[in-house]
């Protein structure tokens, strides 16, 4: 299209979108990432995560229906259907190790050989039977235990958490349900530049490093508190992410050219889709366990969350000191 220009356009992505406060300065997950956590927030942090998987469900699923082409639909559904328990394949490397036929007999015999490395692995990088970065839900098995929630419930079981604790909008806090509420709005869209740029924004988000943060912090958790602490819902994002990383800026190229994009419309989306992501980590930084400030001999603790131009109150408890 004439006046179109994709490297002015490349500089207003990076710094609009690559550069937003969510990306580069995640306060949240840079505290989380020491390991100082208490089980007490460990096991809120998880719910408020949980609410999210699972509500991502019906952003997926929208996604996948407001689709304007039969390849968009299609990739939404590789997302929702592994996110649901359906195994990628790669048809250019089978891996008979993974296949339901095999998995017990194999991971017998790694037992056999190295017990104790078959827990480190299960722990770290999850059951090979269950788990995969590359490839296509095309062809792959469904297994209940290969969706994400339940590694999520895995994960909580450890902490004390049961299913009915986990996952529900009921549970989520008011930043965390804003955050699930403009990803059912913004990543499902039906208008074709919201969807793009609300997908472009929730990638480059996932890509920027916040899972190693995470994951820093639960190693810590692990040694010191938790050894049976499951860490691979969180590793295996990471290494997810990591595959997508490159293909981001290839993806934006071909968005770009399409002639039903508009450039301000795309990064307007973006923006206010990463806005509400910093209100989810905003919320959790609100809630994360500190030291209560005096006013007039009164203990004062706040908590709220900024989502673009609004602030908006999560809790404000007052107790008089004795």
């Amino acid at each position: 299209m004439t006046g179109k220009d994709f490297e002015t356009f490349k500089e207003t992505v990076d710094r609009k979108l690559m550069h937003h406060p969510v990306v580069v300065d995640n306060a949240y997950t840079a505290w989380f990432a020491e390991g100082h956590v208490p089980l007490d927030h460990l096991r809120h942090f998880t719910v408020q995560f949980s609410v999210f998987s699972n509500q991502f469900l019906l952003a997926a699923l929208n996604r996948a229906i407001n689709a304007g082409t039969l390849e968009a639909a299609r990739e939404s559904k590789e997302i929702l259907m592994n996110e649901l328990g359906v195994i990628y394949v790669d048809p250019e490397r089978a891996r008979p190790d993974v296949r339901p036929g095999n998995a017990d007999r194999i991971h017998v015999d790694r037992e056999r050989r190295c017990p104790d490395a078959r827990t480190v692995d299960a722990d770290r990088e999850g059951d090979p039977a269950l788990v995969s970065t590359t490839g296509t839900v095309e062809g792959g098995t469904f297994r209940f235990q290969a969706a994400h929630f339940e590694w999520l419930l895995r994960f909580g079981a450890t902490l004390g958490l049961r299913f009915g604790d986990m996952g529900k909008r009921r549970h989520g806090d008011p930043s965390t349900l804003f955050f699930c509420d403009e990803l059912f709005r913004l990543y499902g869209s039906d208008d074709y530049n919201e969807a793009m740029g609300a997908s472009f924004a929730v990638e480059n988000w996932a890509a920027a490093g916040f899972w190693k943060e995470l994951i820093a912090g639960l190693e810590r958790v692990k040694a010191e508190q938790v050894p049976a602490l499951p860490l691979a819902f969180f590793t295996w994002h990471d290494k997810l992410e990591a595959n997508h990383r490159d293909h981001v800026w290839h993806e934006l190229r071909a968005c770009y050219d399409s002639p039903s994009f508009e450039d301000e419309a795309f990064i307007a989306a973006g923006v206010t889709m990463l806005d509400a992501v910093k209100a989810f980590w905003d919320g959790l930084y609100a809630a994360r366990p500190k030291a209560p400030r005096v006013l007039k001999n009164t203990w004062v603790e706040e908590a709220s969350f900024v989502a673009g131009e609004h602030r908006h109150a999560i809790r404000t408890a007052t107790t008089t000191r004795a």
